[in-house]
């Protein structure tokens, strides 16, 4: 019988911006476990699954109840891993972020300590990006939908969480890049994909704009033989500048 892929987890991923005068802009990483199952020791962007709990907050608060609760996903996950208030309304301050956070580690409903703190998710303040669906058999699949986010004004530098993640990192798109190709770091395919689009960009507004210019439609990547050697592809017209790798260099996620 041919393999079949395993149910895709419903997931969301946060690109962080943060515009620096003269240079293209940073965007806030950070690093896997090693022994994390998915992407061990791989650099992604702050993100995870999409629980329960963001499912009943987007049921209240948004007429699209996916995006919605990818969005409450989104900014939660950014909580959890990196302390990042992004997506609140008001800005918290030091002590109800921490407890915030702290509520989170401890398994509480993102809905319930927001309410506690007298906060709002504000869901505009993501713009979506791009929405990435593998397929592949005997591995754990992600259907992930990826947004942008300004670098909250004012906001305390990001720390890591050190339960999934053990570092983090601000960094243009093209040094992680760099960093990959030297192999001080490793990315799966989906990151290096967004990596260089991204790299394209001069500023968030421009990342926005781009965002707005190609509609996410879900990728799928799939293989195929190039000058007879096998690739790793996806659709062209989509914003991204690279749409195949080689098969044996891609670490696919």
């Amino acid at each position: 019988m041919p393999d079949t892929p395993q149910p895709a987890i419903p997931a969301a991923t946060l690109v962080l911006i943060r515009d620096r005068a003269g240079a293209t802009p940073d965007l806030l990483m950070v690093e896997r476990a090693k022994a994390m199952v998915f992407a061990g020791g791989a650099l992604v962007f702050p993100g995870g699954r999409i629980d329960p709990g963001d499912d009943a907050l987007a049921a209240r608060l948004s007429p699209d109840a996916d995006d919605g609760a990818a969005r409450i996903a989104a900014i939660r996950e950014t909580i959890e891993e990196a302390g990042v208030p992004v997506g609140l309304a008001p800005a918290p301050g030091a002590e109800a972020l921490a407890a915030i956070r702290a509520g989170l580690h401890a398994g509480e409903r993102f809905g319930a300590l927001l309410d506690a703190h007298g906060l709002a998710v504000d869901l505009d303040a993501l713009t979506y990006f791009a929405r990435w669906l593998p397929a592949h058999a005997h591995m754990r699949i992600f259907d992930t939908r990826f947004y942008l986010a300004r670098w909250p004004d004012g906001a305390a530098e990001p720390v890591v969480d050190d339960t999934e993640n053990v570092r983090l990192l601000w960094a243009s798109a093209a040094e992680v890049l760099d960093e990959c190709a030297a192999g001080r770091a490793h990315v799966i395919f989906p990151t290096r994909r967004n990596l260089e689009r991204l790299a394209q960009y001069a500023d968030y507004a421009h990342a926005v704009a781009d965002a707005l210019a190609h509609p996410p439609r879900t990728i799928t990547p799939w293989s195929e033989e190039r000058d007879g050697v096998p690739h790793l592809c996806i659709p062209d017209g989509l914003g991204y500048p690279v749409t195949s790798e080689r098969l044996t260099g891609a670490m696919r996620g």
